[in-house]
């Protein structure tokens, strides 16, 4: 006798608590393998797919694509221990689950079993069993589908980010219907009950001044995803880092040349980024202090031993902040290799919340933007950020004469907790002496 198993949406870990749903894998009537991902979801870090623990057939799917579901919500429910054929026979195989729930990661289990199979629905019995009884038909049965009406009982609410942000707005969850499945309240019914109510509550208190036609509200976008990810994290650092910024102009002529030298010799080439990164890294092996992070509650300055560079990347997506390990250890044609493949991943939407979290420092390069300067916000918990502003000639004063040069604005923006302005500027020169002068980064090295 099948047993339909329902597979929830899983922790996918880093704090979050809702995905999107981008694209289903899986039809209702398809066969599924252990650990096959079924649904590729989207969360305020990532695109990932989400394999399914158990195989058999797809009895029911919950939620259309664009829907956001709170972890815990249901995903799919899944027949086991009837095949509908002899495909399904092979994903059977692992009924019982794999206990691999590796959220967006997939498991161990091997690529061959993880394709999609249609089933085909079984024609009815035509012959009879050894001891002349024909046999029982599978049995697949899909979970009730949602009320038209929330049940009474509790609140229909999984989420504890959807009670937070009803009741900081003051909204009783009880007078919602929810969108979800069997009546579930999502963060999308109660942001759009803040949206309806909004209007009229501004109506109700706000007086209207005599003569002047009112402003009406234009198109909406919701802070949420990648944008409502960084609206957060922006936020957290303007509020809890006390941070300053200092800048200096500097001449690249000679970095520029020792590049070009670098990409005549044959080889990989090397970015520029890549050279910025190597004087980064080289100038915080100098002043670690840089390297940390405040610990509020211990009232400590952690300071890291290794270097794990964020840098700023645009994608359609929005902004991501794609992290290289160790930087440190990279030399400059590792660290080409390294921001090109994570820059292309972030293109297309597949980094994971491994690749967006765990910086130590942040590199941003807003001169591809072609912009000189900037001051940038902090990447909470992190305690500084280096800009980079884009290289244009300029008038420059080189050995005593007016010359053309190529110049570029570096800025720093710094956790006035971790360090003063002495090691700030310190820091900034260090970075500016070995632009103008590559030669100062072998000393270093």
């Amino acid at each position: 006798m099948a047993q339909v198993l329902e597979f929830k949406l899983p922790d996918l870990g880093e704090g979050l608590t809702e995905a999107e749903i981008v694209r289903w894998l899986v039809q209702v009537g398809d066969v599924v393998a252990v650990d096959q991902p079924v649904v590729e979801v989207e969360t305020a870090k990532a695109m990932v797919e989400v394999p399914c623990p158990y195989g058999g057939v797809v009895t029911a799917r919950f939620g259309e694509e664009g829907t956001e579901l709170p972890v815990g919500a249901p995903l799919i429910t899944v027949a086991v221990g009837a095949p509908a054929s002899d495909a399904a026979a092979e994903a059977d195989a692992g009924a019982g689950g794999s206990g691999n729930v590796l959220v967006g990661y997939g498991t161990s289990q091997s690529p061959a079993r993880r394709r999609r199979v249609r089933s085909v629905p079984p024609e009815p019995a035509a012959s009879v069993s050894v001891d002349g009884t024909a046999p029982a038909a599978p049995v697949v049965r899909p979970l009730p589908a949602a009320p038209a009406e929330a049940p009474a009982g509790p609140v229909p609410v999984i989420s504890p980010l959807v009670r937070r942000l009803a009741r900081e707005n003051g909204l009783d969850l009880r007078e919602l219907t929810g969108s979800g499945p069997e009546g579930l309240i999502l963060r999308a019914d109660v942001e759009n009950a803040l949206r309806v109510a909004a209007p009229r509550e501004q109506a109700a208190q706000t007086p209207q001044p005599a003569g002047p036609t009112a402003l009406t509200a234009g198109r909406r976008v919701p802070l949420k995803g990648v944008r409502g990810a960084v609206a957060d994290k922006l936020s957290r650092s303007r509020r809890e880092i006390p941070d300053a910024t200092c800048w200096v102009d500097a001449d690249a002529t000679e970095l520029m040349r020792a590049r070009t030298a670098m990409n005549a010799a044959g080889g990989p080439k090397i970015s520029l980024l890549a050279l910025l990164a190597r004087i980064c890294t080289a100038a915080l092996a100098r002043f670690p202090e840089l390297n940390s992070t405040v610990d509020q509650a211990a009232r400590e300055v952690v300071q890291f031993d290794q270097v794990h560079l964020g840098f700023a990347a645009q994608t359609e997506r929005g902004l991501v902040v794609p992290v290289v390990r160790d930087a440190h250890a990279r030399d400059a044609e590792g660290l080409t290799a390294e921001f090109a493949r994570l820059t292309e991943a972030g293109r297309q939407g597949r980094l994971t919340p491994a690749e967006l979290t765990g910086g130590t420092f942040t590199l941003n390069n807003y001169g591809v933007f072609g912009v000189d300067g900037s001051t940038p916000i902090i990447n909470h918990p992190e305690a500084a950020m280096l800009g980079i502003g884009r290289i244009v000639p300029k008038p420059w004063v080189h050995e005593g004469e007016l010359a053309v040069r190529q110049v570029v604005q570096l800025s720093l923006t710094f956790d006035h907790r971790v360090c003063d302005g002495g090691t700030a500027g310190g820091f900034l020169r260090h970075v500016a002496d070995c632009v103008e002068q590559p030669a100062v980064l072998l000393r270093t090295l």
